[in-house]
């Protein structure tokens, strides 16, 4: 499948000269902006690999552009496009979390690697987003059962393996997981709890 990319710079000659050598080596150009507010509405509604933006934007500078996407997580990398190679730039790039940054004038020759490298990185991050997603999920899955264990424990006076198979014989009679079944467990002595007082 081809990657999906935006564009966004100011120049419209420099734009359509990005997007055609972006085309014409194989990508999909999803979707090009001329401000740094269209940048930002145009990934919310087309999700990219990769962002191409030019620091110097209008109506919304393409540094506080990138910062949105990057932040709602609109695009899997972002990749600066600019005309300075000062250092108080590359420091603002770095902080934002860009993953790139490429000195114009730009040519085939050296946007194509980049953009490979730079679609490579996002996806990898992404997959270390997910993981990381993943481990949280399942940390706060083990402390909702722990907690229904520990509600079964105190109110039948039993060990925690006996409330362990306590919620296992409740999940098998009701055919729902280990996890739905501890949340309605909680959910119920929630309610008990609030009747009482």
């Amino acid at each position: 499948m081809k990657s999906r990319i935006i564009v966004a710079e100011d120049e419209t000659i420099t734009r359509m000269d990005i997007s055609e050598m972006l085309i014409s080596s194989g990508y999909d150009v999803v979707g090009e902006a001329a401000d740094g507010l269209e940048a930002v509405d145009l990934c919310r509604r087309n999700k990219a690999d990769l962002v191409l933006m030019d620091i110097n934007m209008p109506k919304l500078d393409g540094i506080r552009a990138a910062q949105l996407i990057i932040n709602e997580n609109l695009s899997e990398a972002v990749v600066m496009l600019t005309a300075y190679s000062g250092k108080e730039f590359i420091d603002k790039v770095k902080k934002i979390g860009a993953i790139g940054y490429i000195i114009k004038p730009i040519d085939e020759r050296t946007l194509i690697p980049q953009i490979e490298i730079a679609i490579a990185k996002g996806k990898e991050i992404e997959k270390i987003k997910q993981k990381v997603h993943e481990v949280k999920q399942e940390v706060e899955n083990t402390k909702i059962i722990h907690r229904a264990k520990e509600i079964l424990m105190e109110k039948y006076s039993i060990t925690e393996e006996d409330a362990y198979k306590k919620i296992r014989k409740l999940s098998m009679d009701k055919q729902s997981s280990i996890l739905s079944t501890s949340k309605n467990l909680l959910n119920y002595y929630s309610r008990c709890n609030k009747n009482e007082k």
